[in-house]
């Protein structure tokens, strides 16, 4: 079920509705949950239901057996890392791996058909990226000692399969998460109207912004190279780092406003990441629920940083290349977590990042590091190995441009989103010099006229309906 569909608008109420009446009895409002959050999810394809039983059985008696202290508890913790792991190389990567060793193995002619063994009915389930990690990291936790295992099966498939965030994200700690539950639900005016701010705000990314720069995205990267020009190019890498940016927080937006309304406060997922002055700035600031899951559970048990400089860059490498993979079974993400590790250990090699202050360094330094993303942008968005090599060859007036490029005919409203976010981040750096006070103060005067407007734009400027970006992963 998507959040910008009609059975979701009558999905919604009802949910609310029961949980206000069960508040005050927490078995039945868990079961009430759970029972509504696979619904959710089952409304795409039921019989994946199977896969989160299956990841949650696993990692709630591998925790049960982890908390009661038995000598063995290290084998249960691998047991359910490689029962998740086991579960997300089946169903997402089995057919890259297949082709990867086909394509190998001809390079010595030697010609095997293993993508064919593979069952028509094995696809990629959407959010299996999400569930799979949320579950992994409370198993995890447990063995670390930073939380009790729950008792209560109803408790803990809440924790891993409330649907707002479910599918797409953010990736909650059960740390975080489980206690809220565990409690009645209490919303306050003020929590009820924030939360309606959210949910406004992500429509509006969402309708407005991302599904009115989709088909032109989608018309750079799906016509030959030979008819894109480098404006083409540079252009639609820049709508798509506009498009991929609203989708995505649109969707951690209305994700977060649910929550308040459920009485649940997710962690925020987005900080403005096109504003970061280096590409570490970025990472603390784009999908920030992922990047500090690879960095707790991946970067620092590798080591992270306290080791030797040729280790920590190995480190770094590793985090990123997997980080890159888990976004998609394609190589072309492999190379963008690559590129995103080169260009974070250059910064560490230069210290780059840290020998330009001032106004004109920091402008510099966002500069470069839009440059860098916009790169990666561009390899994130390719379908194949060869579209990343015609993008960068465009991008880099490498080929003869055709005389026309294929974005001539964009529609005013796409002119008027590119320049108002534009205009917005120097709006966002000039407030933050403001002082609080006279921050608030301007905000009390303009929330509510914006917020008449963004509800005016998602109903009468909504492009056409796009399922999440995200969802795919």
């Amino acid at each position: 079920m998507l959040f910008n569909s009609v059975p979701f608008l009558f999905f919604l109420p009802v949910v609310l509705t029961l949980l206000w009446l069960l508040r005050r009895t927490r078995n039945p409002r868990l079961l009430m949950l759970v029972a509504a959050s696979f619904v959710f999810y089952g409304w795409w394809d039921a019989k994946y239901l199977v896969l989160i039983l299956a990841s949650g059985l696993i990692d709630f008696f591998c925790a049960q057996w982890i908390g009661s202290g038995e000598q063995r508890r290290k084998r249960f913790l691998v047991l359910s890392i490689l029962g998740n792991l086991g579960i997300l190389a089946t169903f997402k990567y089995s057919r890259f791996f297949a082709q990867s060793l086909e394509s190998f193995l001809r390079l010595y002619d030697v010609d095997v058909q293993l993508v064919a063994q593979i069952p028509a009915d094995v696809v990629l389930p959407v959010g299996i990226s999400f569930y799979t990690f949320q579950s992994m990291s409370y198993t995890i936790d447990v063995y670390r000692g930073k939380l009790a295992p729950t008792r209560n099966p109803l408790l803990f498939f809440g924790y891993i399969s409330l649907f707002p965030q479910l599918v797409a994200g953010p990736i909650v700690r059960a740390t975080t998460l489980l206690p809220q539950l565990e409690k009645p639900p209490r919303v306050s005016s003020i929590a009820a109207w924030e939360g309606l701010r959210w949910v406004v705000q992500g429509y509006f990314k969402k309708t407005v912004i991302a599904d009115n720069l989709a088909p032109y995205v989608d018309r750079v990267f799906g016509t030959h190279h030979s008819l894109v020009t480098p404006t083409d190019w540079w252009l639609g890498v820049a709508m798509f780092a506009l498009q991929i940016y609203a989708d995505f927080s649109g969707y951690t937006d209305i994700a977060r406003g649910l929550g308040r309304w459920m009485g649940c406060d997710f962690p925020k997922n987005f900080d403005r990441p096109y504003a970061a002055t280096s590409l570490q700035d970025f990472w603390g600031r784009w999908h920030i629920s992922l990047s500090t899951w690879f960095r707790d559970y991946v970067y620092i048990p590798l080591g992270g940083s306290q080791c030797t400089a040729l280790r920590n860059h190995y480190n770094l490498w590793l985090t990123m290349i997997l980080s890159g993979l888990w976004h998609g079974a394609a190589w072309p993400f492999v190379i963008w977590g690559a590129w995103h590790a080169a260009v974070l250990s250059a910064e560490r090699i230069t210290g780059l990042h840290r020998r330009f202050t001032g106004p004109i360094g920091l402008c510099f330094r966002r500069a470069v590091t839009l440059f860098a993303v916009f790169i990666g942008w561009a390899i994130f968005r390719a379908e194949s190995l060869a579209q990343v090599r015609d993008a960068f060859m465009g991008m880099a007036f490498l080929r003869d441009p055709p005389t026309a490029g294929v974005l001539i005919d964009m529609s005013w409203l796409t002119y008027a989103i590119l320049i108002g976010f534009v205009l917005m981040q120097f709006v966002h750096g000039i407030a933050g010099r403001l002082a609080e006070a006279t921050r608030e103060r301007i905000l009390h005067w303009l929330e509510p006229p914006l917020f008449v407007a963004l509800v005016l734009a998602a109903i009468f400027l909504r492009g056409p309906g796009q399922q999440f970006i995200y969802f795919q992963f």
